[in-house]
C-alpha cells in the first residue's frame, strides 16, 4: 500500500488475509452487535444488503431501500494475525482508502483519525498480541447542514459528489473500505516511495532519468534499474541520474506504439517494480491562434487546448469517463478492461476522467498505459462553489498530493484539471478561488512536466448540448455547424437502451409505456435534467420527429436513430473544424448503473449501444465525410451537402476517388464521382457540394453513401428521414 501502490508491485511484501465483520451504529457510543460479514474492499451498503436480503440495487425502484445507510456510523472490525515474522520483518495494517473518515483503534486505543479516500495509510502492529482487535469506525457521510438532497451536499468536502444524485446516477452515497486494507508483513529495510522522472531533450533523442527512493529502516542504499520490453537492462544508477539515448517513446495508439519499460528499485531485501515511459505533452496554440482576438480593444487569446504529444500535434478524440460503478469499491481490474478496450477500439485517444467522481484506481492508468490511451485527469470538484476554507483547503492538499504521486508516474497521464465546470454560473468559482490557486501549485510542485487546466471548460471551450434538438428547435447540425471553440470536451446526445437491456432491470408491469414516477423515472428517463423533464427519453423530440410511438421496440428504435446520427455529425463537424478546433470529446462514455435513457455510449456494465459503433466510426483516424442541414427532408425538396475528406493520422494521403450516392425507395443515383488529390498528414479537405431532388418515394428514410477508393475502410453512410410531399 507505500504510496498507494498496489501491493503486486512488491514482490518481498506478503499480504495476510484478514476477516472482516461490520456492524451499525446507531449513535457514535453504541456498543456494536448483531455483526455481519464484509468484504473488503467493498461498501457498507453492500455488505448490509446480503446481509439483510434486500434486493439489488440497480433493479426497479430498489434503489430507494438504500437510502439513508449513509447516515449511520459503521464500525469494521478484524484481529490483529498471528504472523509468522522472519528476522527484519515488520508487520503493518495498510488501508489504500477510506470512504470517507474514520477513526482506527488497536487493541481498545486510538491509532489513527484520517479523512479522503485517496490517501492511503499504515500502522505498525508488529508489538501487537495476536488476536487484538483492530476497529475502523466509518463515520456518516459528511452532509452541508441546511444544503438541499443533492450535489450541494458535498460542496464543503473532498468526497466525490456524483454520489449526492446526478441526472445518470442515483443518489446512493457509499461508504466503507473501498480500496484494500489488511495486514502486510515486509522488511522493516524497505523502500517508502519511489518516484520516476526524467527530462526529455528538445529533440526527443535523450532522456535524463532521476529515480528518487525514499527509504526507511535501515542504511541499504537503493539501486535502480531500466529494462526493455525483452527485459534487458538500459539504465541502472544508485543515485546519480543516468541519461539514456534513444528511448522508445510512448503514444496514444493510433499515433504509434505505447511503448512501456520496466523499472526495478531494490534496496536490501526490498524490492520495487512498475511499468514506466517516456512522452512529453504540451497544450500548444492551434495554428493561426494568437490571430484572435484582432484589433483594439484586445482581450487575451483563447488559453490553449491543443494537444501535442512528442512533437506531433494530434487531434484529441474521445469522451469522458465516469465511474464504472455506484460503489467505487466494487470496481477491479476486471471491471474495467472491457471497458478501456472499447474506448481503444472506438478509435478514441484520449479520455476525460471527469472530476465529479473518484480518481480511479491503478489498474485504470496501468490499463490505459498498455492501450495507448491519453488520460486528463481532473480532481474530484465538481459543479459546485469550493471554500477558501482553510479546513477544506488542507484536505484538499493532503488529497490532491496523494493523487499527484500516485498517478504522475504514468505515461499515459497527459493533462491534469481542476475539476468540472467550477467557472460557471452554478459553481460561482473563479481562478482566484484559493481551491483552483492550491491545486495549480501542487501540480507545479510535484509534476511541473504535465499540462494543467485550472476547469472545464476554460475559456474558448464548449460544453454541450447534450440533446438532439433544443427548446429552439435547433438540431446538432445547426448548433455545431455554427459554432465555434477551441475543443468540445462536452457533448452529447441521448438515446434509449436497447430493449433486451431494458427488460433487464425494469419490472414486467412497468414496461410499457413509459411512465413518470415508475422505475423510468428512477432510471433517468424522465426528469433527469432541467432543461428537458422528459429527460433523458426526451420523448418530446421523438414525437416531434415520429409521433407517438406505439411499442416499446420502436422507440427504441427511434430514439437510436437520433443518438447514432447525432453523434456521428457532432464528432465529425468538430473535426472539420480543425486547427481552430482541437477535441471531441461526447459526454458520456460509460455509467455506473443500469439507465433507460441517456448520453453514455455504452452500457452498464460494458455493454456497447448502437451509438458506440456509430461513434467508431466517425471517430476512425480517415474517413469520407459529409454536411448537411438537418435530418428530416421531405420528397421533393432539394438535398444538399458538402463532401470532405478528414484525414487526423500521422500519415499523408494519396489520391483517390470519392462517389457519393444517394438512395431511397429502393433506387440509387449516383451524385458525383470526385477525383480527390494528395492530403497531408493531419489535414483535411475540403471536396465539392452534391445536391439532389429527393424522390416522391414511399420509404421513410433514404441514405447518402460515400464511398472511397481505394481505400474502402475510409467509406461512410448517413441514414436520414424522408416524409411524403405535403399536399
Amino acid at each position: 500500500m507505500n504510496g498507494g501502490d498496489p501491493i503486486s508491485r512488491r514482490p518481498a511484501w506478503r499480504s495476510i488475509a484478514a476477516a472482516w465483520e461490520l456492524a451499525r451504529l446507531d449513535r457514535r457510543e453504541a456498543a456494536p452487535s448483531g455483526w455481519i460479514a464484509a468484504t473488503v474492499p467493498g461498501a457498507v451498503q453492500l455488505d448490509w444488503a446480503r446481509a439483510r436480503g434486500l434486493p439489488d440495487a440497480a433493479i426497479g425502484q430498489n434503489v430507494r431501500l438504500y437510502e439513508g445507510l449513509e447516515d449511520y456510523h459503521w464500525l469494521y472490525r478484524t484481529r490483529v494475525p498471528r504472523a509468522r515474522l522472519a528476522a527484519g520483518e515488520q508487520l503493518v495494517f495498510a488501508c489504500g482508502g477510506v470512504d470517507y473518515a474514520c477513526e482506527v483503534r488497536v487493541a481498545g486505543r486510538l491509532a489513527f483519525r484520517h479523512e479522503g479516500l485517496f490517501t492511503p495509510f499504515e500502522i505498525d502492529v508488529s508489538d501487537c498480541p495476536p488476536g487484538a482487535e483492530l476497529d475502523v469506525l466509518i463515520l456518516p457521510a459528511p452532509k452541508l447542514p441546511g444544503a438541499p438532497p443533492d450535489r450541494t451536499q458535498a460542496s464543503r468536502v473532498c468526497k466525490p459528489p456524483v454520489s449526492y444524485g446526478w441526472d445518470w446516477h442515483p443518489r446512493l452515497i457509499p461508504l466503507g473500505l473501498w480500496a484494500a486494507a489488511g495486514f502486510i508483513a515486509r522488511p522493516r529495510a524497505h523502500l517508502r516511495h519511489v518516484d520516476f522522472a526524467y527530462t526529455l531533450s528538445g529533440d526527443l533523442s535523450e532522456a535524463a532519468i532521476t529515480v528518487a527512493a525514499e527509504a526507511a529502516g535501515g542504511d541499504a542504499q537503493p539501486r535502480w534499474r531500466l529494462l526493455d520490453a525483452r527485459g534487458s537492462t538500459v539504465a541502472e544508477s544508485a543515485s546519480a541520474p543516468v541519461s539514456l539515448r534513444g528511448p522508445r517513446l510512448w503514444w496514444t495508439h493510433d499515433h504509434g506504439e505505447p511503448s512501456l519499460y520496466t523499472l526495478e528499485v531494490t534496496c536490501g531485501g526490498d524490492i520495487y517494480r512498475r511499468r514506466v515511459g517516456f512522452r512529453r505533452v504540451r497544450l500548444v496554440m492551434p495554428e493561426g491562434g494568437w490571430k484572435h482576438p484582432s484589433g483594439f480593444p484586445m482581450s487575451r487569446s483563447h488559453p490553449p487546448v491543443t494537444v501535442e504529444l512528442n512533437g506531433r500535434v494530434i487531434f484529441a478524440k474521445g469522451s469522458n469517463w465516469v465511474n464504472a460503478d455506484i460503489f467505487p469499491g466494487a470496481i477491479t481490474a476486471d471491471t474495467l478492461r472491457p471497458l478501456l478496450r472499447l474506448a481503444r477500439d472506438a478509435n478514441f485517444n484520449v479520455l476525460r476522467s471527469w472530476g465529479g467522481a473518484i480518481v480511479n484506481p491503478d489498474a485504470f492508468f496501468d490499463q490505459c498505459d498498455e492501450l495507448g490511451l491519453l488520460v486528463w485527469q481532473e480532481f474530484p470538484l465538481a459543479c459546485n462553489c469550493y471554500p477558501d476554507d482553510p479546513a477544506y483547503l488542507r484536505i484538499l492538499d493532503q488529497e490532491s498530493r496523494s493523487i499527484i504521486r500516485r498517478v504522475r508516474q504514468h505515461p499515459c497521464l497527459g493533462l491534469w484539471g481542476g475539476g468540472n465546470e467550477l467557472f460557471n454560473a452554478w459553481s460561482g468559482m473563479t481562478d482566484q478561488s484559493l481551491p483552483i490557486r492550491l491545486l495549480n501549485r501542487n501540480c507545479y510542485d510535484l509534476d511541473p512536466g504535465t499540462p494543467f487546466l485550472p476547469t472545464s471548460p476554460v475559456d474558448g471551450m464548449g460544453h454541450g448540448d447534450y440533446r438532439f434538438r433544443d427548446e429552439r428547435g435547433r438540431e446538432v447540425f445547426e448548433i455545431f455547424q455554427r459554432a465555434r471553440f477551441t475543443a468540445y470536451s462536452e457533448f452529447g446526445c441521448p438515446g434509449p437502451s436497447p430493449a433486451a437491456y431494458l427488460k433487464t432491470f425494469i419490472p414486467e408491469a412497468e414496461l410499457w409505456p413509459p411512465r413518470p414516477g415508475t422505475s423510468w423515472q428512477t432510471h433517468h428517463g424522465f426528469e433527469a435534467w432541467e432543461a428537458d423533464p422528459t429527460s433523458w427519453l426526451c420523448t418530446a423530440t421523438l414525437e416531434h420527429y415520429f409521433g407517438p410511438s406505439g411499442d416499446l421496440d420502436s422507440l427504441v428504435d427511434r430514439g437510436t436513430w437520433l443518438q447514432c446520427v447525432g453523434l456521428q455529425a457532432i464528432f465529425e463537424e468538430a473535426r472539420r473544424q480543425k486547427p481552430g478546433c482541437a477535441m471531441a470529446l461526447n459526454w458520456c462514455f460509460n455509467e455506473p448503473w443500469p439507465s433507460v435513457a441517456g448520453p453514455c455510449i455504452v452500457n452498464w456494465p460494458a455493454r456497447p449501444k448502437p451509438a458506440y459503433h456509430a461513434v467508431r466510426l466517425a471517430c476512425r483516424p480517415v474517413l469520407a465525410s459529409a454536411r448537411f442541414a438537418k435530418f428530416q427532408w421531405r420528397s421533393g425538396e432539394t438535398f444538399a451537402a458538402e463532401i470532405w475528406l478528414l484525414n487526423d493520422s500521422a500519415d499523408d494521403l494519396p489520391a483517390g476517388e470519392l462517389e457519393v450516392t444517394l438512395a431511397a425507395g429502393g433506387r440509387s443515383t449516383r451524385l458525383l464521382l470526385w477525383a480527390h488529390p494528395p492530403v497531408a498528414a493531419g489535414r483535411n479537405l475540403a471536396g465539392p457540394g452534391v445536391e439532389a431532388v429527393l424522390p416522391p418515394v414511399s420509404a421513410d428514410a433514404f441514405e447518402l453513401s460515400l464511398k472511397a477508393s481505394p481505400r474502402t475502410e475510409w467509406s461512410s453512410t448517413y441514414r436520414l428521414s424522408l416524409l411524403p410531399e405535403t399536399a
